[in-house]
Parts: C-alpha cells; structure tokens; sequence
C-alpha cells in the first residue's frame, strides 16, 4: 500500500481540498495529535474557506529516541495526515473526515535547530503557535544565550525573536502573534514574562525589549476539544478503506472552541469568522475560561466519584441512566450555572453541548480515570461553585455538597496503602486503586478508621487540601456529615435520587 503523500492523492483522483504549496506563515512548537487535530485543523479550513493561503511549520520539540523520529514520519508524507472528527452533533452521530493539508515540514528542535532558527528569517512568517504542555512555560535561568538550543521553550523563544529582530531590525509588522495553548492560567502572559527575563539576563539590550513588547502580541487562549490521537486499534482497517498507508492518522472529538484574547486586529489576519469556525477572538478570555472548568470539568468531578461507586464505568453510559444524568444536569443548571459570569444563554448553550459531548460513542472515557487527583480537581472545578452559589442564595447547593460526600467515601473506602495508590473495593466488590498526591492518601490512609463525623471534620478543615477551614461554610460540614451517614446505608445513587 501506497504512503499517503500528494502523488498518491492524485493517483487516486482525489477531489477533496488540499493546498500543495503556500508559503510558510506560521511556526508551531508542538507537533503532537492535539495541536495537529485543533490548531492546525482551523488553519487548513482558513485555507479553503477563507484564502488564508498559510503553510506550518511543524517543530518537535523533544529529542529522538530509539531511532525514531516523528518528523522524519510527517516528512514522509509530505505533512499531510487524515483527521476524524467523531461524536454526536445536534442530536446525530457525526463521523468527519478530512486530509490536513496546511502542513509543510516538520523539523527537530535538537537535530535541526539552526534550520528551526532561519524560520525566523522567512519574511512571511507571522504566527507562531504552541502547545509545550503545563510545564513548557517556565523560566530556567541555567539555560544561556549561547546553548543550541537551551532546555526551556521560552529560552528557545527568545533566541529565535532575537534572530527575527536580528534580521529585520524594528521594522514595523516583522513582530509575531504568539497564540499560547498551554493549559495554564494567563498561557500568554506567562510566556512573554519569560521571554522578557531571558532578554534581561541575557543583556540583548534595551531595544530590543522595546521591540518584544512592541511589535509582538502574546495572546493567551483557551482550547477545549478532547483529542483522542492515533487510533491503534482501527488504523489498518482505515488505511485499508482509504487505500493509503496514513502513520499519523489523528482522532479528536467534533466539539471544538477556541478563545483568543487578544487586539481586534486579530479579526483582519485571522479570518476564523470568514471560515466559520468556533474561534471567539476577545479582549477577556477568563469568562469563558470559567464556564469551560466550572460546566465541563465541574460536571465530571461533581458526577464520576458518586457514579462509579454506583457501578458504573465510563461517562458515555452515565448519560443513558436518567437517575446519573438528571443529578449531573441539575448539578449544572440549578446550581453551577446561576453562579457564573457570563450571561445565562450562553451558559445554557455551553452545557447542553456537554451533554451531547458526554455521549460520544467514539470516546470510551473511563470514570477511575477522570478520579485521579481529585482532590485538587474538586477545589479547582467545583469548590468556586460551592461558595458562589452560598454567597449568591444564603444556602447550600443540594447536589454540590452531595459531590463532596461522593468524594470522600471514594476515599474513605481505600483500605490498603502501595506503591501504586490506595487501593479500596466498591460496593459492587472491584477493586479500584486512587490516585492522588502521597500527602493526600496517607491522609486517608491514616483515618480510615475514623467516625463518620470526625472523618468529615478531618477532611473539611483540612486548609492544605482547600486552602480555607470549609467547616465556616455555615451547615456544610453537617450536612456532608448526614449526606454520607446515608450513603454508608444506602449508596451513593439513593442519594442522587434523592437530589431530584
């Protein structure tokens, strides 16, 4: 079988979209399945919708090991890799095919970085995107000016904005926009406070921190769609149906926003709207940054604990049990929502459009697997929620403080502390291993034994957990106290009916 590459589509006679050659515009420090089915997939579609007319450079950004080099697959076939976008879409399963074209070549940060460097060079380039995971925006002040390259992303940053600067002065427009897809708060900012602090240790001068400053935009943004990546199991019988042999195939879910904050002038260069695509360009991405932690990820943390100890197992069949999906929804509308910033259609529009995501028949995702961590999750994506809705109504949000409950009898069931985790049975008899930070289960560990009452009084004021006593949230710790009396007695899917 035949490589996908342009010969073989035209062999084929293939009358999709495919832009052979454009010139490069954007350089994309990330060369993975999730920047490959989101960012890139909006700029091939900006391409034939729009006359965006862009090619990207790909860069990987870790070094090859065992030989292999996923550049050197991407490179073989010419950048172009198949993406299915799969889920339900207005009520209907939906299966998306497309051949990402917009891609030119993909380098090695490691092996190729002179020729990574010279990108910087290209008087076309305008954009640069990333996605160097939570940990890829951080400053390193080991790294130096003269390492080719220096560990960190925004050492390696700034070394190719000084060549940029370098090559064309302070000319006006040779500056960049720097879409940052980091799943961390401020992504943007973050990354040009870095950048900036690599320019003044490494004394590049006064000018040309102006110039940072003033001729590149560093945009904060939120992503959200579940990328799903190479699918293994189904990659022969799909290379067989398309008659080419695709490495990268990538899988994501149909579901996709993008939020970019960042000037208005980003509508003339960008044209998502002309494309039609999900991409808000906005002067505050923080409101809409809340409803996707508070709805989506809110939902799976306030549900999955209780469910699971329920007997269910992965989210898409929580969806089908009335009891699961009605406390999950009211979780959201009768008391997540009305605690929110932006306005109560565009909430409403959000959540129904999880629920829908939730029911992917194409996504298996395992509750055990959404439980990890979920002492930092509940804090971060359902605690803002807890207090909002107290501050707002004088009471406490019936089906929040049942979330809480769920959570730790979860963790209160784990009976044997290992390498592994604590390991707990659920009620139904498997064995389930928690996950969590040590400090956390040696916690749990350590009170396994406790009265139901002093258990909850452990775990509410314990601050290092929350980063506040919750037993000054007036009632809560008694009724999480009564809450989990119940659940020992009649289980956790008693007391989701009992929310209804």
């Amino acid at each position: 079988m035949k490589k996908l590459c342009y010969q073989t589509l035209k062999d084929q006679g293939y009358e999709g979209y495919l832009l052979e050659n454009a010139p490069e515009r954007i350089l994309q420090f990330g060369e993975g399945n999730f920047l490959r089915a989101f960012v890139d997939y909006f700029i091939d579609m900006m391409n034939e919708k729009a006359g965006f007319n862009s090619k990207v450079v790909l860069v990987q950004p870790i070094a090859n090991h065992s030989g292999f080099s996923l550049a050197d697959v991407i490179n073989e076939q010419e950048g172009l890799y198949t993406l299915y976008l799969r889920g339900f879409e207005n009520g209907r399963k939906v299966n998306d095919k497309r051949i990402i074209s917009c891609v030119s070549r993909c380098l090695n940060v490691h092996s190729d970085y002179e020729q990574v460097m010279a990108c910087a060079e290209n008087p076309d380039l305008r954009f640069i995107t990333c996605n160097t995971t939570e940990a890829g925006i951080t400053y390193d002040s080991s790294c130096k000016f003269t390492e080719t390259p220096p560990s960190s992303y925004p050492a390696k940053l700034t070394q190719f904005l000084y060549r940029r600067y370098q090559t064309f002065g302070q000319e006006a427009g040779k500056g960049f926009i720097i879409l940052a897809c980091e799943l961390i708060d401020d992504n943007g900012k973050e990354l040009e406070k870095c950048v900036l602090k690599y320019a003044a240790q490494w004394e590049l001068g006064e000018d040309f921190i102006h110039w940072i400053e003033k001729e590149n935009i560093f945009c904060s943004t939120l992503v959200d769609r579940i990328v799903t990546g190479y699918p293994r199991a189904e990659a022969a019988a799909i290379n067989e149906a398309n008659g080419y042999e695709d490495n990268l195939i990538d899988t994501g879910e149909i579901f996709g926003f993008w939020v970019i904050e960042g000037p208005q002038s980003l509508r003339e260069e960008l044209p998502f709207a002309q494309a039609g695509l999900p991409v808000l360009i906005t002067d505050n991405h923080k409101p809409y940054k809340q409803r996707k932690v508070r709805i989506l990820n809110g939902a799976h943390t306030s549900m999955v604990l209780g469910a699971y100890l329920a007997g269910q197992d992965i989210v898409r069949d929580c969806m089908h049990d009335d009891i699961i999906l009605n406390f999950m929804n009211k979780t959201i509308y009768d008391e997540i929502i009305p605690t929110l910033s932006l306005s109560k259609e565009d909430c409403m529009d959000f959540a129904a459009a999880v629920t829908e995501r939730f029911k992917n028949p194409f996504i298996d995702h395992a509750l055990l697997s959404i439980s990890l961590n979920s002492t930092s999750k509940w804090r971060a994506r359902v605690m803002p929620s807890l207090e909002g809705y107290v501050e707002k109504f004088h009471r406490l949000p019936q089906c929040i403080t049942a979330s809480f409950a769920f959570y730790i009898q979860f963790y209160h069931l784990g009976r044997e502390l290992t390498d592994a985790g604590l390991v707990a049975v659920r009620p139904n008899g498997d064995s389930y291993v928690i996950s969590d930070d040590r400090s956390v289960l040696e916690f749990y560990y350590q009170h396994k034994d406790c009265s139901i009452k002093d258990l909850v009084h452990a775990v509410c004021t314990n601050t290092d957990f929350w980063g506040k006593d919750l037993t000054l949230i007036p009632g809560f710790e008694e009724n999480v106290v009564s809450i989990l009396e119940d659940i020992q007695a009649g289980g956790t899917y008693e007391e989701m009916k009992k929310c209804l």
